[in-house]
């Protein structure tokens, strides 16, 4: 299928987060799906963090990334590529199937892994490094959010979602009357591009 899977989760210091799987990256795909494809993948374009997937165990890892990697790049997002908000969107290799992987394999990638902040040795099978990676994620989600203090009418539903949504909420408490009718008072911790976004509303 062509179709991402979405996920709300939770992270360290981040309530809610949305994981989108998107579909796997093909080499040399058939031309009536490229249109449907590159539509999914654009998906990509919008995340704060993209996580890439790889399969350590596959000889063919390699060839896998640098095709990934092509793809990204087509799509705007390469190695400090703009986010079109100012700064690059961050690229996080998780390496998978690492209970596949043989002690001096292991060893040889766990070296590498540990003087680069770009990776994150996994196994979805056994659980190694999730937890690790979880902290990865919610520390890169958080970076540079800064505490605001919101009053906003209590009718405004919609603003008060949306801050619910993309911020991690601290308080939502009755603000009192205002001119136009009761007040919630709302201490939300964001980040600068969500800030940004929020003003924009």
């Amino acid at each position: 299928t062509l179709d991402p899977t979405m996920r709300a989760i939770s992270l360290p210091g981040v309530e809610k987060a949305i994981l989108s799987d998107t579909v796997g990256f093909i080499s040399d795909l058939p031309t009536q799906l490229v249109a449907a494809f590159r539509a999914t993948l654009e998906e990509v374009t919008a995340a704060d963090v993209v996580l890439h997937v790889r399969d350590m165990a596959n000889p063919d890892s390699a060839a896998q990334k640098r095709q990934v990697l092509h793809v990204l790049a087509v799509l705007g997002l390469g190695e400090g590529e703009d986010d079109g908000e100012g700064e690059p969107t961050p690229i996080i290799e998780v390496w998978n199937k690492f209970d596949l992987l043989d002690q001096e394999q292991r060893e040889a990638l766990l070296d590498v892994a540990a003087h680069d902040d770009t990776v994150v040795p996994t196994s979805a099978v056994t659980g190694e490094g999730v937890d690790g990676l979880r902290e990865h994620l919610g520390a890169l989600l958080t970076k540079g959010a800064r505490l605001h203090s919101i009053t906003l009418p209590a009718s405004d539903g919609a603003k008060i979602a949306w801050l619910h949504a993309h911020g991690e909420v601290l308080a939502d408490e009755d603000g009192g009357e205002g001119e136009h009718g009761p007040l919630r008072h709302i201490a939300v911790r964001l980040t600068e591009k969500e800030w940004g976004r929020f003003e924009a509303l």
